[in-house]
């Protein structure tokens, strides 16, 4: 008993952190710097209140009804109450989350809160577009808005951390991650992961509606083999440091506070057990001072991978590499204590450990007041609000894409017209939420039937067509697609037959995308391409909205149908966002994060590849140079693509270098078409001869310009060496004199270039 009083004394005397109304030690508090907070926190930890810390559990009983007496469930709540949890994720919801909050400031000998996880990857319960639509937007305020409207609704949940952003570049479409992440371009994906970070976290993480933001995966997860998940990663230094890397780097700098690994090995070490990449990489060179979580089982997996013996092995190997806290391993909570009195993991890592993650608690503010987002008349206000579907559906709009439109089919007449809308997913309310939408209820998309049915004055007749999937998923792995099923085929080509336009949504269900869901197709699934063959023969006035979570290659769609729509799946307001755009109320102005293959066998195909030494040629007579028998190189659609109801025009490029150090680029840019739109002005540059060969074009700047019709507009764009130097493979980074060309477009098929020398 005296013990547990000289422990209460101390935990007063130090900051206070057992009672947020005692006024002086509040004070006390407020006059130390966090750092000097938290060593007073650790300096009355048990080893093993420490190593609590580092471990996360997954929501494991209902927190509302009867405490859990046997089982798995009992040892996890157990740990709760002794202060050996430092981290719970997947408790959602206002009541939820008090309840847990309480057992741990309440019940635990220290009281220190736990920081409440959630993957918030595209919204809570009110979607934004998956992430790679949004991308498709280029519109760096509009994502960094996603994601700020996305912690405000989270937050009022109970939420203050999410897995997210996924910063992973990728160039391989079969992987169903694509989805998740910015695309294929590094330039584009860093200024993405900035703008993320920047939304979730906000200017202060101590007001209630930002969240934690954390770059994920740490590292190399996008280049998996054959795009299957989770498979084993081998790449050079020159891609890991050039492609790989400055996406999480420009995470670091923005102030993100956590980090995740990866499921894949890197150089044969897998990344949770990975020193180079978390102390090496992430930790000393780039001063990284939040902490690092495993993926959900990731410390365990390095058995499977044939890394670490058994669990203890695992646990010794990912704390020496780095990874801070476990998450559904078990492996901390139970085999660090007995690592550390062995010496075969230092008390220092645990200790450097924890100070990371308290610091971030500290930022949050939980210590002065653990339970800052339970406020339950806050979660009602906010959850689905106006605001909050006006900003989804704003963002919706812009990550749209017009990939074709000949003779001007689009935008729609709003009068008068007779229209054909074909496809389940033109009256699906769920698939369009995408995947990752964890915390959304079913059927609560706008359909794209229902955005058209808010232009009236036009003959609307809708007709399935085929399934894409068959029977009700309620989960991913169940989703089973529709092979066999044409019965609806008649009465979809007869509704055609009388149509003056046949508007047909097709393409992947939401849950054909994500993690888990790697294809070796990239066709539409199922019949689907055989009900646009169909539908084609009798009425060829075809406009194709696709909803997909990745490119998908549509040759035979882009050599017979006049109009296509790269719709994704927009989330909630989904049908609101394509009708507004095929009638015209909003222009696309959209440009694709990836490059659309022309077939499955071009993957992985990306526009900044590096020519070989027999690079492609359109002489017929030459045989012996780098290309496929049987189709092009040339991708469907470039990186970069996307077309507008107007017309854009190039003229007058101009490179003027004002230092050595800094060169300056303009172009003309016109609207030569009738209606006011908006166009993403991009600029690449190739560096012709470098120590370490550089690809054949790279983003290094982009701006968007909105015009009237008949106006035109210098643009300026500046490069300095952050954007002409590259990583040598020593990981060092390099500007070299030499020559350059510079190409500005409107996608990476540019048109205009100039040379300069540096």
């Amino acid at each position: 008993m005296k013990r547990v009083v000289i422990y209460s004394i101390s935990i007063v005397f130090a900051i206070g952190i057992l009672s947020c109304t005692n006024a002086t030690s509040k004070s006390a508090s407020e006059s130390l710097g966090i750092d000097k907070k938290v060593d007073s926190i650790l300096a009355i930890m048990t080893l093993e209140e420490k190593i609590g810390q580092m471990n996360q559990y997954n929501g494991f009983w209902d927190v509302t009804g009867p405490t859990p007496k046997d089982g798995d469930a009992a040892k996890k709540y157990e740990h709760l109450r002794k202060g050996y949890v430092g981290s719970m994720l997947n408790v959602t919801g206002v009541k939820d989350v008090r309840a847990v909050q309480k057992i741990a400031v309440e019940e635990t000998r220290l009281g220190i809160p736990l920081i409440i996880g959630f993957d918030v990857i595209h919204g809570y319960k009110t979607l934004s577009p998956i992430p790679l639509a949004e991308a498709a937007s280029w519109d760096l305020n509009a994502i960094k808005k996603s994601a700020e409207i996305a912690a405000l609704e989270s937050s009022a949940a109970g939420i203050n951390w999410t897995f997210a952003p996924m910063v992973d570049i990728s160039r391989d479409a079969r992987w169903g991650r694509v989805m998740e992440g910015a695309g294929e371009d590094t330039y584009l994906g860093s200024k993405i992961a900035v703008a993320r970070v920047q939304g979730f976290q906000g200017s202060n993480l101590a007001d209630k509606a930002t969240i934690v933001a954390c770059a994920k995966h740490f590292a190399g997860y996008g280049f998996s083999e054959s795009g299957r998940d989770y498979n084993t990663v081998d790449v050079g230094t020159s891609t890991l440091n050039n492609i790989i890397f400055p996406p999480f780097k420009a995470s670091v700098d923005a102030g993100v506070k956590t980090f995740m690994n990866s499921f894949n090995e890197l150089n044969g070490i897998p990344a949770t057990g990975n020193a180079f990449l978390q102390r090496e990489v992430l930790k000393d060179k780039w001063n990284f001072d939040g902490f690092v979580v495993s993926d959900w089982g990731s410390i365990k997996e390095m058995i499977a991978h044939g890394y670490a013996k058994d669990l203890n092995a695992a646990a010794e190997l990912a704390a020496n590499a780095g990874s801070d806290m476990d998450m559904e391993s078990y492996a901390y909570v139970e085999e660090l204590s007995k690592l550390v009195k062995e010496n075969k993991v230092s008390v220092d890592f645990i200790d450097d450990a924890v100070k990371r993650i308290l610091k971030v608690k500290y930022e949050l503010g939980l210590f002065d007041d653990p339970y800052k987002y339970c406020n339950e008349e806050r979660e009602k206000e906010v959850t689905g609000n106006k605001a909050i579907n006006e900003a989804v559906l704003d963002v919706a709009k812009k990550s749209i894409v017009l990939l074709k439109n000949e003779n001007n089919l689009l935008p729609l007449k709003k009068n008068g017209q007779k229209i054909a809308l074909i496809g389940a997913l033109a009256a699906d309310k769920t698939s369009p939420l995408g995947s990752w939408r964890i915390a959304a209820e079913d059927s609560t998309a706008v359909s794209v039937l229902e955005g058209m049915k808010n232009y009236p004055n036009n003959t609307l007749t809708y007709a399935k067509g085929a399934d894409v999937a068959i029977g009700k998923a309620e989960f991913a792995f169940e989703l089973k697609i529709n092979t066999t099923d044409k019965s609806e085929f008649s009465k979809a080509i007869n509704t055609a037959k009388n149509a003056d336009v046949v508007v047909m949504v097709l393409g992947e269900h939401g849950y054909q995308s994500g993690e888990a869901r790697s294809r070796t197709s990239l066709d539409l699934p199922g019949v689907q391409q055989e009900l646009l063959e169909a539908v084609y023969a009798v009425n060829k006035n075809i406009v194709l909205v696709l909803n997909n979570g990745r490119p998908l290659a549509i040759t035979w769609a882009d050599e017979h149908i006049p109009a296509i729509v790269e719709a994704w799946h927009l989330g909630t307001q989904t049908g609101n966002a394509v009708a507004q755009v095929l009638y015209g109320d909003y222009n696309p102005s959209g440009k694709l994060p990836m490059t659309f293959p022309r077939n499955v066998g071009q993957v992985p195909i990306y526009y900044n590849y590096k020519n070989t030494g027999r690079p492609s040629t359109d002489n017929p007579d030459i045989v012996f140079w780098s290309h496929y028998i049987d189709e092009s190189n040339k991708p469907l659609y470039p990186f970069g693509h996307g077309l507008s109801y107007t017309k854009f025009t190039y003229k007058n490029l101009k490179v003027t270098k004002l230092t050595n150090e800094e060169v300056e680029v303009s172009v003309a840019v016109s609207n030569v078409g009738e209606y006011k739109g908006k166009e993403v002005v991009q600029l690449y540059i190739r560096d012709l001869f470098a120590s370490v060969t550089r690809p054949v074009k790279e983003l290094k700047g982009f701006k968007m310009v909105e015009l009237e019709p008949n106006t035109t507009k210098t643009i300026t764009l500046k490069l300095t060496n952050k954007e002409l130097g590259f990583f040598n493979n020593q990981g060092e980074f390099i500007v070299e004199p030499g020559e350059f060309k510079v190409f500005v477009g409107g996608s990476s098929y540019t048109s205009l270039e100039e040379d300069f020398t540096l």
